[in-house]
């Protein structure tokens, strides 16, 4: 693509931010209009629709817009857009509103920011949605699973008012809207700017390549990493941000800059890529680096990739003439021990030793506190790495138990907690079922609604124990599959979790027991009772399976410290 057909600085704004005045005769009149409470991605593209980062548009897409980009990557008015920008509401909002309305949108703590103008309300077709921007209705698709099971089931389109922007605690000084970085290019006199988009920290070979990226092509360098919404399981964006700070001393001086982008990504590879680019033209950039897979899932199940390697650069050279962004391919980069340095793939000479570390090996070298090569990463980089994420044997963690009444969870639960104790080093916390019931789900029947409910909240807590680097130790009977897999997720991002199923069988614990419960279920005395009258649901994803019938209590606690010493969370390290 030829340097004068790039565009210095972008393309025209659009912002949405209305007069101080206009915001007060909005806020007076908002208490007659009915309100919508913005979730984490509403937020995002609200944030992003406001201050000019989704130019052209006006707000939320109406059902014309959102077929038309769904179909064609086009607005209804040909301008190339790929990715459908929607406010989607339960049907109770939707059936209160018409063409016309006003709907005040608030942020998760009630403050107005923004009101939308009502054009179109419908209810769209959502798996059609998935298969034409996603190209596929597997729901192993981040964005297909987000679309089908976290999006309400209607849509509602329309012009935006903005009244105030999100507040954000954080990096407020590297937070710029894309009029302070046109700005601030202008001021230093960038023309050409190659940006670089991410939601992973970054190491040496990002380091080189960005830096030959912006060589190349005689630019200036953008690192423009992405902290609203990334793929689950991604490292958080307070610890990435450290990193790209620790990052940049590394480059020659005054030629990158740094700035966030709260946007809610869809993991929608080639359409994301264009999107992406669109994006940084607004911000001021003249190229995007787009490596394989740009903003692609990965794989599903089946190791079927959901897109090609190269489909994203594809689609982008493709359009980048219509867009004023030229597309910088991203070079896989190797280091060579023996050369002591980094070379594109594609340069190797036939025979040379080349050296890497994939993600799964960095995460193992943590978890482990082994070391983390210099040729790998900056020294000052893995360091912020370690802060977030400690050898195993300083995290927290979850003993979780699950079994039938009366199978010794809660005996089991108290030798464990004891022996923890004993050894000391991190503060343990018993949440037994019993415990549990009397003081955080009193009002709570046993109904498998509100015995999820309880699951929920015992899950809550030891997920805030643990990644507060203590233990937990938890032994409800948590009969059902599905919530105590949401619980493992909701700790798992934090430190450890080992499920223990104590698989007594159901006639010891009736012979066990001491209450009288289980003769009162089979009499149907007691209703809903777990193995009895309602399933219990053996758990396939146990770590350990522990059956009471012939072991004491202090052999079975035994068994799950030996394997938690296995794991590496507990052990010689500790003092």
């Amino acid at each position: 693509m030829s340097d004068h057909l790039i565009a210095p600085h972008g393309g025209e704004l659009i912002d949405l931010m209305v007069s101080e005045e206009r915001a007060a005769e909005l806020k007076a009149h908002s208490k007659e209009w009915p309100s919508w409470d913005l979730n984490g991605r509403q937020m995002c593209d609200l944030e992003l629709l406001m201050n000019g980062s989704f130019s052209p548009l006006r707000g939320f897409m109406g059902k014309a817009d959102h077929e038309s980009v769904c179909s064609s990557m086009r607005l209804e008015d040909g301008t190339l857009w790929p990715m459908p920008i929607m406010l989607d509401v339960d049907e109770e909002t939707a059936k209160g509103l018409e063409s016309g309305a006003k709907l005040a949108l608030r942020d998760p703590e009630g403050v107005m920011l923004a009101v939308l103008n009502v054009s179109d309300v419908w209810q769209p077709d959502r798996a059609e949605e998935a298969k034409q921007v996603f190209g596929t209705d597997n729901s192993e698709h981040p964005g297909v699973d987000y679309l089908m099971n976290s999006t309400n089931g209607w849509y509602v389109g329309g012009e935006v008012e903005g009244v105030c922007m999100p507040v954000h605690y954080d990096s407020k000084d590297i937070r710029l809207t894309p009029a302070e970085l046109r700005a601030d290019f202008r001021r230093k006199g960038w023309r050409k700017v190659v940006a670089f988009q991410t939601r992973n920290p970054m190491h040496r070979a990002h380091q080189e390549l960005t830096l030959r990226a912006a060589k190349e092509t005689e630019a200036n360098l953008l690192i423009h990493p992405v902290v609203g919404m990334t793929k689950p399981g991604d490292v958080d964006h307070y610890t990435r941000v450290r990193c790209y700070k620790a990052l940049l001393p590394h480059y020659p001086k005054d030629t990158v800059a740094l700035s966030l982008l709260p946007l809610a990504m869809r993991m929608g590879g080639p359409r994301e890529a264009v999107w992406h680019a669109i994006i940084r033209k607004n911000h001021g950039c003249t190229h995007l680096i787009v490596g394989r897979d740009h903003a692609g899932p990965g794989k599903d199940s089946s190791g079927t990739p959901f897109y090609g390697p190269y489909d994203a650069q594809e689609l982008l050279r493709e359009h980048e003439e219509e867009l004023g962004v030229a597309m910088v391919p991203f070079k896989l980069m190797v280091f060579a021990p023996d050369e002591d340095k980094y070379i594109p793939l594609d340069e190797v000479p036939e025979g040379t030793k080349t050296v890497s570390i994939s993600g799964t090996e960095l995460r193992e070298r943590l978890a482990e506190g082994r070391e983390i090569p210099e040729w790998f990463t900056f020294p000052e980089v893995a360091q912020e790495l370690r802060k977030t994420h400690p050898p195993k044997h300083k995290q927290g963690f979850t003993v979780f138990f699950t079994g039938l009444s009366g199978s010794g969870k809660s005996t089991i639960a108290n030798a464990l907690l004891v022996k923890l104790l004993e050894m000391g080093g991190r503060p343990v916390t018993l949440l037994d079922g019993d415990i549990v019931r009397k003081n955080l789900s009193s009002e709570l029947g046993f109904s498998k609604e509100h015995r999820d409910i309880n699951i929920r909240r015992i899950g809550f807590v030891a997920s805030e124990i643990t990644k507060n680097g203590g233990i937990a130790i938890c032994a409800p009977i948590a009969p059902y599959n599905a919530v105590r897999q949401e619980v493992r997720r909701m700790i798992e991002g934090y430190g450890g979790f080992c499920l223990v199923h104590v698989a007594t069988p159901l006639e010891i614990c009736e012979q066990r027991d001491r209450k009288g419960l289980y003769a009162k279920a089979r009499a149907g005395i007691i209703k809903e009772f777990t193995g009895i009258s309602d399933p219990y649901e053996e758990p396939a994803d146990a770590e350990m399976a522990l059956d009471t019938t012939d072991m004491t209590p202090e052999e079975e606690a035994q068994q799950v410290i030996l394997h938690l010493e296995k794991e590496g969370y507990i052990g010689v390290d500790e003092s």
